[in-house]
C-alpha cells in the first residue's frame, strides 16, 4: 500500500512528554549511527561501547572519574541554560570559564586573603571572585547587546580567544613556575576537599577523585531551578524569550534583563573555573578546559533547558570525556558528541512540526490543513 506524508506546524505547544522524548531518542541514534561507522572502519562496536561503560561507570572509582568530569559541565550546562531561556545566545562559556578561573587564582596568587587562612575562608572567597571574573565577561557583550544591539554571538565567541591568550600572557611569563606553562601549586588552604582525602577514616574513598564542587554544582542546580520556574524574575526571562513584545508591554525593562542574564550566565561559568582550579589541578595552567564551554551548549540543548536534565547530560558527557581516554579509535568521544549535536539540532524539527502517516485512501479524503504552512509529499 502506498503512504503519504503530511507535514504541518505545530499550531500548539507539543505534548509534554516529547521534548524528553526527543532528547533520549537523540541520544539512542547518535550511538546507533557510530556504531555503524565502527563497523564501518572495522571496529567492533559492542565491544567499544561495553569498554566505554566500564571505564565511565563500571566501578565507584570510575564513577568518581566521571562525576569530576561532570561537575565544570554541569555548571557550564546551566550558564547556557540560564541565557538561552531568554533567547541570549551566549557562545562564551568558554572564555568566562577561563576567566573565572584567572580571578579565581588572584585570590591566591596576589594574594588577596592573607597566607595562612583558613581553607573555607580561602575557598569561599575563591567562589566569589570567580564568579565575579565571569560575571565581567559576561556583562560586556551583555552591555553592547544591551545598549547597541551587538550581535552576542560574535562577541561572546571572539571573547573567548581573548580569555584564554589573557590566561596564557599571565602563565607563561609573570606566574610561570620555573619556566613553565602553569603557576606554581596553590597552598592546599585553596583546594576543595576531595573523597580521597578521607581514606583514612573512611577506606572505601581510597582513590576517589570526586571533590566538594560537585556539592556546589548540585546546590547551584537547586538556585537557577528556583530562580527560573519559581521566581518573579524567572518569569520575566522566559516572557522576554518568548513574546519581547508583549514583555515590552507589560512594563519590564528588557536592556537591563539582557545585561543581568548575561553577567549570571557567565557568573556560573566562572564559577565552573574555580571549581576546575580547586578541585582538580590545584594551579592555574594552559588548557584547563577541553572544550566545556562548547560542550555545555550542548547539554544545555539535550536537557531542553531544564536545570535538573542539565545534571543527568552532564554526567552522560563526563563519561564520555573519561571514556574517552581510554577507548580506541582516538577521537570516538568527541566523534559521538558531534553525531549527539547534530542529531539534538535535527530533532527540533519534531517539536516545531506535527508528521503524519497516511494510507492512499486516507490521504485522498479532503481534509482543511490546520494551518497555512501544511505541506504534503
Amino acid at each position: 500500500m502506498a503512504f503519504k506524508l503530511q507535514v504541518e506546524k505545530r499550531s500548539a505547544d507539543p505534548p509534554r512528554w516529547l521534548p524528553a522524548a526527543t532528547s533520549i531518542g537523540a541520544v539512542v541514534i547518535a550511538f546507533i549511527i557510530s556504531g555503524i561507522i565502527l563497523t564501518i572502519i572495522g571496529g567492533d562496536p559492542i565491544r567499544v561501547f561495553s569498554f566505554f561503560y566500564e571505564a565511565a561507570f563500571g566501578s565507584w572509582a570510575a564513577l568518581s572519574d566521571t562525576l569530576v568530569k561532570a561537575t565544570p559541565l554541569i555548571l557550564v550546562g546551566l550558564a547556557c541554560t540560564v541565557a538561552f531561556r531568554m533567547k541570549l545566545w551566549n557562545i562564551g562559556a568558554e572564555g568566562q570559564f577561563y576567566i573565572g578561573a584567572f580571578f579565581a587564582s588572584l585570590v591566591v596568587l596576589l594574594p588577596i586573603v592573607p597566607a595562612g587562612s583558613s581553607r573555607w575562608v580561602t575557598i569561599g572567597t575563591m567562589i566569589v571572585f570567580g564568579m565575579i571574573g565571569g560575571a565581567l565577561w559576561g556583562f560586556i557583550p551583555g552591555f553592547l547587546k544591551a545598549r547597541y544591539r551587538v550581535n552576542e554571538i560574535i562577541t561572546t565567541l571572539m571573547l573567548n580567544y581573548i580569555a584564554i591568550l589573557w590566561n596564557n600572557y599571565w602563565i607563561f611569563s609573570k606566574w610561570s613556575d620555573a619556566g613553565f606553562q602553569m603557576t606554581p601549586v596553590f597552598d592546599k588552604a585553596a583546594w576543595l576537599p576531595r573523597l580521597a582525602d578521607y581514606a583514612r577514616e573512611f577506606a572505601f574513598f581510597s582513590g576517589m577523585t570526586l571533590h566538594f564542587g560537585f556539592v556546589i554544582a548540585l546546590i547551584v542546580t537547586v538556585i537557577v531551578w528556583w530562580i527560573l520556574s519559581r521566581s518573579k524574575w524567572g518569569f520575566e526571562i522566559k516572557l522576554i524569550g518568548d513574546n519581547p513584545e508583549a514583555a515590552r508591554y507589560s512594563g519590564i525593562n528588557i536592556a537591563r534583563n539582557i545585561v543581568l542574564v548575561m553577567m549570571f550566565s557567565g557568573a556560573l561559568a566562572g564559577l565552573a573555573g574555580m571549581s576546575e582550579i580547586t578541585g582538580v589541578v590545584h594551579r592555574l595552567q594552559e588548557r584547563i578546559s577541553p572544550g566545556y564551554g562548547f560542550t555545555g551548549i550542548i547539554i544545555a540543548w539535550l536537557a531542553k533547558l531544564n536545570p535538573f536534565a542539565v545534571v543527568l547530560v552532564s554526567i552522560l558527557f563526563g563519561g564520555l570525556i573519561v571514556a574517552g581516554r581510554e577507548i580506541q579509535p582516538s577521537g570516538l568521544a568527541q566523534l559521538i558528541q558531534g553525531i549527539i549535536l547534530f542529531m539534538v539540532i535535527s530533532s527540533e524539527f519534531l517539536l516545531r512540526y506535527r508528521v503524519s502517516f497516511f494510507g492512499r485512501n486516507e490521504a485522498e479524503t479532503p481534509a482543511t490543513p490546520s494551518t497555512p504552512e501544511a505541506e504534503t509529499a
